[in-house]
């Protein structure tokens, strides 16, 4: 009887855990989605706020297949603000984008950033795709940028 009392309880203790992932999952993803922007309300908040921070965030070899960005935007490399988030203003909006699939990069410095308690962070969904698929306006990148290949005692 005590060990069907034992596996009524692991299973029990199991269910819970499960529902505490899942539920974390959705609060997550909410957060998430609570900070994300589409190219429509981008396009509106650079015209009537011009003075919000723009960042690329992309990595650099995807500079190289797209040597295009939005217009005033800022180039930022990921690991940098990765490793220290302060280099975004807290006291600005900004809006991080990238062309990662599922915006992988601009989540990525999302969270860093909403983990030091910044609120005034968004990311564009479907990112520097969604901006061009809209045929909103672009410009040539020019600037010089390093290709980060981490070594092996990097790693």
């Amino acid at each position: 009887m005590s060990l069907i009392l034992a596996i009524v309880a692991l299973a029990l203790a199991g269910l819970a855990l499960v529902a505490m992932v899942r539920e974390k999952r959705l609060r997550d993803q909410r957060r998430m989605e609570q900070h994300s922007i589409t190219a429509e309300e981008l396009h509106s908040l650079l015209a009537s706020h011009p003075e919000t921070l723009l960042l690329d965030v992309r990595q650099p070899l995807d500079l190289l297949v797209a040597a295009q960005m939005i217009p005033g935007a800022k180039r930022i490399p990921p690991q940098d603000v990765l490793e220290k988030p302060s280099l975004i203003p807290k006291d600005k909006d900004v809006v991080v984008y990238c062309t990662c699939p599922s915006e992988k990069t601009s989540r990525a410095v999302l969270k860093r950033t909403l983990a030091f308690n910044f609120s005034r962070i968004k990311f564009l969904q479907g990112g520097l795709a969604a901006w061009k698929a809209k045929g909103y306006p672009l410009e040539p990148y020019t600037e010089v940028f390093h290709l980060y290949t981490p070594t092996l005692s990097a790693r």
